[in-house]
C-alpha cells in the first residue's frame, strides 16, 4: 500500500500516530566502487512506491543525458545529488535517504566506493545498526570490500547483509553466488560480525530487493526489504548502563535549572539517584522535561531536559550516571582510529578530542600498530596515511568519562580535530583496556583505597591546631599561565603573612618538581599526578594549622576542582593570575616559550597545551597593570588581614 492510499483509508491523523510508532532502523550501503550501491537503494526507494512522478520524471531525463546504463533508466540517479557523481556515475559524498514501509521507517546512507573516500563511508556508518556489503557478482571480493568490512565490524555494526549484486550479469549463477559466499566467510571469520546474512539480487533488474525473484528459485529466503523490515535492532540499544552527558544548563528564570542532553545509554526515572561526574556529587532526578512537558522516564537517543532534587555545580561536559555503576575515568586511553586527514599522524603531537560533550586536548603517544586491510595482520609504522587504520594509545589533558565502544557506541566513540585547522582528522573507538589503570595505578578511589587501609586518627583535632595556632588555616591557589606573575606573588604574599605572625609557606610548582614530583613528566596523566600530590601536601599543611600559598600553572580545570576536593571547598581560595600570553612571553628571559615554538620541548602551557580559565575563582587578579605589593593589599584583604 503507498502512502496515499494509506493516508486516504486512515486519514491524515490516524496516519500520523501511526507512522510515530513506527520503529526507526538506519542502515548503510558500502562496498568497492560501481558494486550498485546507490542503484540498490534507488531500486528500493522505485519499487516500494517511494519516489514522486516529477521525480521519476527527471532521473529518466537524466538517464539518457548521462548514458551511465544504456537504454535502462539509471536509478542511481534518485541518490547521487552531487553534479560529479551524476556526470562519473559514482558516489563522493554521503547521501542519506529517508523513507517508511507499512512496517518500519528507515534512514540510509549511501556510501562512497572509492577508497580515496574511505573517510565518509566511516563517517556514514558511524550511527548505523546495519549494514549492506555490495559485491559485485562478476568481480568477487575486492580489496574494498574487505576494508569496508573491517570498518563495519569496527565499528560495531552488528547487522551485516552480504548482497552479492548482478546476478544478472552471470545468468543468475548459483555456483556464483556460493564462490563468492565461501570466499567472503573466509575472510569475515577474522572479524566480529554477530548477525550475517548473503542474498543475491540485481539491483539493475529488481530481483530479490523488493519483490522475490522468479530468477533464483535455488535461493529459499525472502527479498531484501523484507529483511530490513523485520530485523530485530532494539536490543542492541544499552538500556542498561545510563550515561547522561550534559550539553547545556537552561535558567530560563530563577526557579527553574535544567540540564540539557540527549541520553547516551540507559533508563533515566524521575526519583533515581545519580551521580555528576568528574566532581562525584549526589542528587536525585527531580523531574524529566521533553516537548514542553514532564516525563516519568526517559531512554537512551531521548534528548530531554532534568532538574536535580539538589543545587550541585553541573556544566557542559558533565556526566550523570547511577551509583554503581559509573565509567572508567582517566587520561590515557587506547582507541582504534580511522585516519582521515591528507597530512600523516605525528607520534607526540597534539590534537583535540571531541568526547561527547567534552572537549580538550589530547597528545598522542604511541601508534602500537597498523592494521593491514587485506589480511588483517599488524603491521609496524611510524604514522599513519589518510584512510589508514590503526591502535593508539592517547594522553588527555583532563581526564574523560568512557565506555569501551563495544559496551557503549557513544561513550566508546571520539574525533580528533586538527588545533590549527579545526578540521576532523580522524574518528576513533576505544578499546576495552583499562590502560588508565594500568599507567596510573597510584590512581584509585579514595572509598576503595580507605577500605584496604587501617586508619588510626590523632586525638588532636584539626581544629585543636588551628586554635593552638592561632590561624585560620587556608590553601591560596595561585593558578595561571607561565610567567603570569604567580610566584612572585606567592612569596610576596607569604612575606606578608609572616610579618604578621601567621605560620605560612609556600608550594611552588616547578621546586615541587625538583623533589616530591621528580619522577613525573608534562603528560596530561602526569600533571594530574603532579597537582594531586600538591593538593595532598597542601591538605595535610593545613590540618597542621599553617597557611598554603600554592603556585601552579594547573592549566584544567578538572584538576584544579580535583584539588578543591582534597582540601576541602571551606578552606580553598582559587586566584587567577590574569596575563595574556604575549606578556608572559615577553616576561620570559629562560626561553621556555621560545623552545616550545621551535618544537624544542612539546606540552607547553599557552603553546601547545591549552590552559582553561577558572569559571568561578574567588579572586582575578590583573598581573600587568597592577604591582604585586597591590596585589598583595588585595589578596590580604580577601583572607580578613589588611
Amino acid at each position: 500500500m503507498d502512502q496515499v492510499t494509506e493516508i486516504a483509508e486512515l486519514g491524515i491523523e490516524a496516519y500520523l500516530e501511526k507512522y510515530r510508532m513506527k520503529g526507526l532502523l538506519r542502515l548503510l550501503t558500502c562496498g568497492s566502487v560501481d558494486d550498485g550501491k546507490s542503484s540498490l537503494i534507488g531500486r528500493i526507494l522505485h519499487d516500494s512506491k517511494q519516489v514522486f512522478e516529477d521525480h521519476m520524471a527527471a532521473v529518466v531525463k537524466d538517464s539518457a543525458k548521462f548514458g551511465t546504463t544504456g537504454e535502462e533508466v539509471d536509478l542511481a540517479l534518485l541518490v547521487d545529488g552531487l553534479q560529479a557523481e551524476r556526470e562519473q556515475g559514482i558516489t563522493i559524498d554521503v547521501a542519506y535517504r529517508y523513507f517508511s514501509t507499512s512496517k518500519r521507517k528507515f534512514i540510509i546512507a549511501d556510501t562512497p566506493g572509492h577508497e580515496q573516500y574511505t573517510r565518509n563511508m566511516a563517517t556514514g556508518a558511524a550511527n548505523s545498526e546495519l549494514a549492506i556489503i555490495l559485491i559485485d557478482a562478476r568481480h568477487g571480493v575486492l580489496d574494498q570490500t574487505r576494508r569496508h568490512s573491517f570498518i563495519v565490524s569496527l565499528l560495531g555494526i552488528r547487522h551485516v547483509v552480504v548482497a552479492i549484486n548482478k546476478m544478472d550479469l552471470v545468468d543468475y549463477s548459483e555456483d556464483a553466488f556460493e564462490k563468492i559466499r565461501r570466499d567472503y566467510l573466509d575472510f569475515a571469520a577474522k572479524l566480529q560480525i554477530a548477525d550475517l546474512h548473503f542474498m543475491p539480487i540485481s539491483a539493475l533488474k529488481g530481483d530479490n530487493v523488493v519483490h522475490t525473484s522468479a530468477n533464483m528459485p535455488w535461493h529459499k529466503g525472502g527479498p531484501l526489504l523484507d529483511y530490513l523490515e523485520t530485523v530485530h535492532v532494539a536490543s542492541d540499544r544499552n538500556l542498561i548502563d545510563l550515561r547522561f552527558p550534559v550539553q547545556s544548563v537552561m535558567r530560563p528564570n530563577l526557579n527553574f535549572r535544567g540540564y540539557c542532553g540527549t541520553i547516551a545509554s540507559g533508563i533515566l526515572r524521575k526519583g533515581d539517584e545519580v551521580v555528576s561526574l568528574p566532581s562525584g556529587k549526589r542528587s536525585t532526578i527531580a523531574g524529566i522535561h521533553r516537548d514542553g512537558g514532564e516525563i516519568a522516564e526517559a531512554f537512551a537517543s531521548m534528548a530531554v531536559t532534568v532538574t536535580l532534587a539538589d543545587e550541585i555545580d553541573i556544566s557542559r561536559g558533565d556526566l550523570l550516571v547511577h551509583p554503581g555503576n559509573a565509567p572508567r575515568m582517566g587520561n590515557a586511553i587506547e582507541a582504534m582510529v580511522v585516519w582521515m586527514d591528507e597530512a600523516p599522524l605525528k607520534i607526540g603531537g597534539s590534537y583535540l578530542i571531541k568526547h561527547g560533550t567534552v572537549q580538550t586536548a589530547v597528545t598522542v603517544d604511541e601508534l602500537r600498530y597498523r592494521s593491514n586491510i587485506n589480511s588483517l595482520h599488524r603491521e609496524e609504522s611510524e604514522t599513519l596515511q589518510l584512510n589508514e587504520i590503526g591502535r593508539l594509545s592517547l594522553q588527555s589533558m583532563r581526564p574523560l568519562a568512557y565506555d569501551p565502544y563495544v559496551a557503549n557506541h557513544t561513550m566508546g566513540s571520539f574525533i580528533l580535530i586538527d588545533r590549527l585547522s579545526n578540521a576532523t582528522v580522524a574518528a576513533g573507538m576505544i578499546v576495552n583496556r583499562r590502560q588508565a589503570e594500568e599507567s596510573l595505578g597510584r590512581r584509585r578511589d579514595a572509598a576503595d583505597a580507605g577500605s584496604n587501609l587501617r586508619q588510626q586518627r590523632s586525638t588532636i583535632t584539626p581544629e585543636d591546631r588551628a586554635r593552638l595556632m592561632d590561624q585560620e588555616p587556608v590553601t591560596v591557589w595561585l593558578t595561571g599561565l607561565p610567567r603570569s606573575g604567580k610566584t612572585s606573588i606567592a612569596f610576596a604574599l607569604e612575606a606578608a603573612l609572616f610579618e604578621r605572625g601567621k605560620k605560612v609557606h609556600v608550594l611552588d610548582g616547578e621546586i615541587l618538581r625538583t623533589g616530591l614530583s621528580s619522577d613525573l613528566g608534562f603528560s596530561a596523566s602526569d600533571r594530574w599526578e603532579h597537582h594531586r600530590r600538591a593538593g595532598e601536601v597542601a591538605r595535610l599543611c593545613n590540618d597542621q594549622g599553617m597557611v598554603t600559598i600554592a603556585s601552579l600553572i594547573s592549566p584544567m580545570e578538572a584538576d584544579r576542582e580535583q584539588v578543591r576536593r582534597i582540601v576541602g571547598e571551606e578552606r580553598f581560595v582559587e586566584v587567577y593570575c590574569n596575563a595574556p600570553v604575549e606578556i608572559c612571553e615577553a616576561r620570559d628571559d629562560q626561553g621556555l616559550y621560545e623552545r616550545a615554538r621551535s618544537g624544542e620541548i612539546a606540552n607547553v602551557t599557552g603553546v601547545d597545551a591549552p590552559y582553561e580559565v577558572p569559571k568561578s575563582p574567588a579572586l582575578v587578579l590583573d598581573t600587568v597593570k597592577v604591582s604585586i605589593e597591590e596585589n598583595v593589599r588585595i589578596l590580604l584583604a580577601k583572607l580578613g588581614l589588611s
